[in-house]
């Protein structure tokens, strides 16, 4: 590569890991104590650890603490003090505390929300849109608590679960909470921040009518679908307007009997069905925006799509399939720096002029993680070497 073209004096790991400002972490560290009684292995070198995992998609201890041994002299560019062998990696994942990860990345995500948002669904709404959904990571060890029937062959499958909320418009997640794979997913919609601007989009596995109830008394709103087997009486038909395209077919007031203990009482929403002519199905959608038009709140429950592509594009391009460690702190440390890297990941993506699949840019951090190379500039440019080289090759024929 012509080193006047894109050479760099900081490796593209280096770079990426410059997005994390140090204060940031000492802020983390001074609010849990996290580097109390710790000698070598401090938290910028854990986190610096584990996000070499992620990038790098390593699947065991061996593997990340024998890559960076042999890496060792091309790690001064962002003053990693220690690399650790694989029990001081093993022992520090079991024994940091995950809240500090989880500290940083929220630190990052107020950051960088500036530059991976995006108002224009905002503008037309006129309120923060926000997506809730849960995704499964499946273990075998006896790490979390256990679902289902006990199989024939005695290994009985366990998991975390991730529960998440993303920003319409900013496509990364805003909240993290993790759980057994046992809990209901209804459980965690007591945690979400009441607040008359927000909407809240979840699928059909969190209908809790309590919850509902609570939505509408501190008018939050909120999109999902009805349950199949839902028992309600219709209380007032809406006249349909003949909109384009709509595809809305009912619109109607009912009421749902909320239990309370011993006590029953009547919930108001409203039900919308709706012919998804992409998909050539029927949805019924529950919600408590009366003033909103029909179609346009199917077309916010079709945003919460956005949240599966984020799990899609997390359990694709890093290594969530292999854990590090065998218990819960462990796991979450590794969940969190995977993060971390997508957050930096996107931040890059969304500075970019040049458009590049987030799954070819990952590909390309992985094999160039050491290499000596302007990130942005190549990134905008890649062919500039290739013209130039192929030029040279042009001017050198004619003699």
């Amino acid at each position: 590569m012509n080193k006047a073209t894109h050479f760099f004096g900081t490796s593209v790991f280096g770079q990426l890991i410059s997005l994390i400002e140090p204060s940031i972490i000492n802020q983390a560290v001074n609010s849990y104590n996290s580097d109390r009684y710790i000698k070598k292995f401090r938290t910028k070198d854990h986190l610096i650890s584990m996000l070499f995992c992620a990038l790098a998609k390593c699947t065991s201890l061996r593997e990340v603490s024998g890559a960076m041994l042999g890496l060792s002299g091309k790690t001064r560019h962002f003053q990693m003090e220690h690399i650790p062998c694989k029990s001081t990696l093993g022992d520090a994942n079991q024994l940091r505390k995950a809240d500090v990860f989880g500290f940083i990345y929220h630190k990052l995500l107020k950051k960088y929300s500036g530059y991976i948002s995006d108002s224009r669904i905002k503008d037309v709404i006129n309120k923060q849109i926000e997506i809730f959904d849960s995704t499964t990571i499946s273990l075998f060890k006896d790490i979390m608590k256990c679902v289902g029937r006990k199989p024939k062959d005695g290994k009985r499958k366990g998991g975390i679960k991730v529960h998440t909320i993303i920003n319409v418009d900013e496509t990364v997640p805003k909240m993290v909470w993790f759980t057994s794979a046992a809990t209901n997913d209804h459980v965690l919609l007591n945690k979400l921040k009441m607040d008359s601007n927000t909407i809240y989009v979840f699928d059909k596995g969190y209908n809790d009518y309590k919850a509902f109830e609570k939505f509408c008394t501190h008018q939050t709103g909120f999109v999902t679908r009805i349950k199949d087997n839902a028992v309600y009486e219709c209380v007032e038909k809406q006249e349909i307007e003949d909109y384009i395209h709509s595809g809305v077919r009912e619109d109607e007031k009912i009421t749902l009997t909320v239990k309370d203990g011993n006590e029953y009482r009547n919930l108001t929403l409203r039900k919308i069905r709706f012919y998804d002519r992409e998909f050539k199905r029927e949805y019924e959608f529950l919600t408590n925006l009366y003033e909103m038009r029909a179609d346009l709140v199917a077309a916010i429950y079709k945003l919460r799509w956005q949240i599966e592509t984020l799990f899609k594009q997390l359990k694709q391009n890093f290594p969530l399939k292999y854990f590090l460690g065998d218990n819960e702190n462990a796991i979450m440390i590794q969940i969190y720096c995977a993060l971390i890297a997508n957050l930096l990941l996107t931040v890059i993506q969304k500075q970019l002029k040049r458009r590049w699949a987030f799954s070819n840019l990952v590909s390309f951090c992985k094999i160039h993680l050491f290499n000596y190379i302007h990130l942005m500039r190549f990134l905008e440019n890649p062919d500039k070497d290739w013209r130039k080289t192929l030029h040279n090759e042009e001017q050198l024929a004619l003699f």
